[in-house]
């Protein structure tokens, strides 16, 4: 089985509102995004596709061929539009980035032809993304910036042993990253927010147990959960997985960027740590 993928762009208007709900508790609830003028986003929706190869051809499917599907029904039903306004489906359902792309999936599944669908993922701006596979809970993805030193310096290993491994990264006073951390929820949208999580709680979990902890701070020397751990970034992963953990129940993953060419992922104690290079 071979996937591909496919990126396009649209922009939308958008709010997030309850008309039954006072001024007051949509303000609560759904905070700026509640403007009932609403707000617009550059949205950036990949289409990823899967299927056999073509011997003959060479591919799977023509890629023109997804576009006559995905790049029509965007021009329709999503681009330039005031979705709760022009969009039947967003007169009923509040267009949070979870719900359009549950929306997006149903629409396109089963309709591009010698392929079937894999995966939908749209990204509202750069620190957040939401996406949808078959058979799937909906993910929601919020990203995190914090600028941090460490030493990488194991206590169970000798000092020859340390700068064999670490090689720089054993500098006595150590160096630093700016990580960007992904935090990745999963469930299904509530059918009266639309929303997985709201996005606040979130914010308000990720300051208080992890940037007001590590953000311009030296892991080994200033916090008390690498005092004796190496601080690596494998170990990174699964520490912020532990702190965030017991407060977001619907935890799905922690995606950490060391730099553009590391990033590592983590899915709880139940799975391997996966990395790549």
């Amino acid at each position: 089985m071979l996937y591909l993928s496919r990126k396009l762009y649209f922009s939308a208007l958008h709010s997030y509102r309850i008309e039954e709900w006072s001024e007051e508790k949509n303000r609560d609830v759904f905070g700026p995004c509640s403007n009932p003028n609403g707000h617009g986003h550059d949205y950036t929706l990949e289409v990823m596709v899967k299927g056999k190869l073509n011997r003959e051809s060479g591919i799977v499917v023509n890629i023109t061929d997804i576009d006559k599907v995905v790049k029509s029904f965007v021009a329709e039903h999503l681009d330039g539009k005031f979705l709760n306004k022009e969009n039947d489906h967003f007169e009923e359902n509040i267009p949070t980035t979870e719900n359009i792309v549950t929306y997006i999936w149903n629409s396109l599944d089963g309709k591009i032809d010698h392929c079937e669908l894999h995966k939908i993922r749209l990204h509202e701006n750069n620190f957040l993304y939401s996406e949808k596979e078959e058979e799937q809970m909906v993910r929601l993805t919020r990203k995190y910036h914090f600028c941090t030193a460490h030493r990488l310096h194991s206590e169970q290993l000798s000092s020859e042993e340390n700068r064999e491994i670490f090689g720089k990264c054993n500098n006595p006073y150590g160096h630093g990253h700016n990580y960007y951390l992904e935090v990745t929820v999963n469930g299904k949208p509530d059918p009266v927010t639309g929303m997985i999580a709201n996005l606040a709680d979130i914010d308000e979990v990720v300051e208080k147990e992890i940037m007001k902890k590590f953000d311009h701070k030296h892991l080994n020397l200033d916090t008390e959960e690498f005092k004796h751990l190496n601080p690596t970034s494998e170990n990174v992963a699964v520490v912020i997985w532990d702190l965030l953990s017991p407060k977001l129940s619907n935890l799905y993953k922690i995606g950490l960027y060391e730099t553009e060419k590391n990033y590592f992922e983590y899915y709880g104690p139940e799975e391997d740590l996966q990395y790549g290079a």
